[in-house]
C-alpha cells in the first residue's frame, strides 16, 4: 500500500513541478529575475520548515552535513541557476528536452553505482520511448531545435546536478527524517546562491515589487506548494518507491507543462503533442515495470 501513495505522491509532485513553469513565466513577464524567484522561493518554504523541524539543527556527523551542502546545491542553487541560464542562450526547446533526459543520467550513474538498481530490457525500453514523448510534446509541433553549444551545455549541467541530486538523497534518506533534509536542502540553497547576488547580480529587494497581486499569488504558489509541499513529497516518494521508479515519473512533466499552458495560457496544442503525450504515456509505464 505505501508503494501506491508513493506512485501517486510521485505523480502529484509532477503536476505541481510542472505547473511550476506557468507561475514562473508569470514572474518574468512581471520583471522578476530568476536568481530572484529562486531565493524568495526558497526562504519562503524554508521559514515554513522550520517551524516543522526546528529540534534538530545539524546532522548526525560532518559527512552528513556535507552530504545536505551537495543536496543544497544540486537539488537548488545550481540546478536552478544553470536551467535559466541555460534558456537565455538556448531556445526553451532545447533546454526543456535536454534537461528531460535527467532519468536516463540517472539510470546510467545509478546502474555504474548500484547493482539493485540497474534497470531490465524493458524498463530501458520504456526509458528510450518516454525520451521520444517527451521530445515530440516538447516541440508540438514546431520543429526548432537549434544547436547552441554553450545553452546546451549548461542545460546538461542542469540535468546532472538533479541526478546528482537524486543519488545524494539514495545515501541519506534512511537515516533522517524527510522534513529535516527538506529543510537542510532549502537553506543550503539559499546559502549557496548568495555569492551570485554578491559577484553578478543583486538581489531585487524593492519592496513594490509585492504589491502586485499576480507577483504575490504566483510566489506563494512556488514556494508554498511547489517548494514546501514539493519538495516534502518528492523526498517521501524516493524512500518508499526507490530513486529510478520515483525519478522516471519526470518524464511526465513536460505533459503536464502543455496541458497548463493549453488551459491556463490558452497555448496551441497540435497533433504531434497529442501523439507526443500518449508516446510519453506508454513509456513512462513500461519503464515503471519491473
Amino acid at each position: 500500500m505505501k508503494k501506491i501513495y508513493g506512485h501517486l505522491g510521485a505523480i502529484l509532485v509532477v503536476i505541481m513541478w510542472g505547473t511550476t513553469f506557468i507561475s514562473s513565466k508569470k514572474l518574468l513577464l512581471e520583471g522578476m529575475m530568476p536568481a530572484d524567484i529562486f531565493f524568495y522561493r526558497f526562504l519562503m518554504a524554508y521559514i515554513c520548515l522550520l517551524f516543522l523541524s526546528h529540534k534538530q539543527l545539524w546532522s548526525k556527523s560532518v559527512a552528513d552535513e556535507l552530504t545536505m551542502i551537495g543536496l543544497g546545491v544540486m537539488g537548488g542553487s545550481l540546478y536552478f541557476l544553470t536551467e535559466n541560464m541555460a534558456l537565455i542562450y538556448s531556445t526553451t526547446a532545447n533546454v526543456s528536452i535536454i534537461v528531460s533526459s535527467c532519468p536516463l543520467l540517472t539510470a546510467l550513474l545509478l546502474a555504474i553505482m548500484y547493482k539493485s538498481e540497474r534497470m531490465n530490457s524493458k524498463q530501458i525500453i520504456g526509458s528510450l520511448i518516454a525520451f521520444v514523448g517527451v521530445i515530440l510534446v516538447v516541440l508540438n509541433g514546431q520543429i526548432n531545435l537549434h544547436l547552441n553549444p554553450k545553452g546546451d551545455i549548461l542545460a546538461l549541467v542542469s540535468a546532472l546536478t538533479w541526478t546528482l541530486y537524486s543519488i545524494l538523497m539514495r545515501r541519506i534518506m534512511s537515516r533522517y527524517k524527510t522534513v529535516f533534509i527538506t529543510r537542510k536542502v532549502f537553506g543550503y540553497g539559499i546559502l549557496t546562491i548568495i555569492p551570485y547576488f554578491l559577484l553578478v547580480e543583486p538581489l531585487n529587494t524593492n519592496v513594490s515589487v509585492f504589491t502586485s497581486p499576480t507577483i504575490v499569488s504566483n510566489l506563494l504558489f512556488l514556494g508554498l506548494v511547489a517548494s514546501t509541499g514539493g519538495y516534502l513529497l518528492w523526498n517521501w516518494v524516493m524512500s518508499k518507491i526507490g530513486t529510478m521508479t520515483a525519478t522516471n515519473y519526470i518524464y511526465l512533466q513536460p505533459l503536464v507543462t502543455l496541458t497548463a499552458g493549453a488551459v491556463i495560457l490558452n497555448e496551441k496544442v497540435t497533433i504531434m503533442g497529442i501523439v507526443g503525450s500518449i508516446v510519453l504515456l506508454l513509456g513512462t509505464a513500461r519503464a515503471q515495470k519491473k
